[in-house]
């Protein structure tokens, strides 16, 4: 079944000028580019994201981190997008990841780790709407 799933392009890919890369991976791989935007995120909006790490010790770096720089998301579709784009990103932890995966090849830490992807077909709603409301 067809689904759509968000994926964020950090900003330490982003001040590194990897986005036409990431995104072009992410084509080759089946997903379509239905919609994308780039900008930058408040606190407000790093709360609302990240609601489920608010009580978390790493969240105030993590915050920090989202609100340095330039993102851009973009809304995917394709079948199994969710689980597919999880694959393809990789762990979480970049220096665990798969050779082969964006977080392999343009992160460089658990924090620092290029992108994000919705982890469930509910979190990907709830993401694609906060962004693209």
């Amino acid at each position: 079944m067809k689904q759509d799933t968000l994926l964020l392009i950090k900003p330490n890919s982003t001040k590194k000028n990897q986005i036409g890369e990431i995104l072009q991976i992410v084509e080759k791989n089946g997903f379509t580019i239905e919609r994308l935007k780039m900008f930058e995120m408040d606190s407000d909006l790093a709360d609302a994201f990240y609601v489920e790490h608010l009580s978390k010790g790493f969240y105030e770096e993590l915050s920090e981190f989202m609100r340095s720089g330039r993102i851009v998301a973009a809304m995917l579709n394709r079948e199994e997008a969710v689980a597919k784009l999880r694959e393809l990103v990789g762990d979480t932890d970049s220096t665990k990841a798969a050779l082969g995966t964006i977080r392999a090849m343009y992160g460089k830490s658990k924090g620092e780790n290029a992108v994000h992807a919705s982890d469930s077909i509910k979190s990907a709603k709830r993401e694609i709407e906060l962004i693209f409301k």
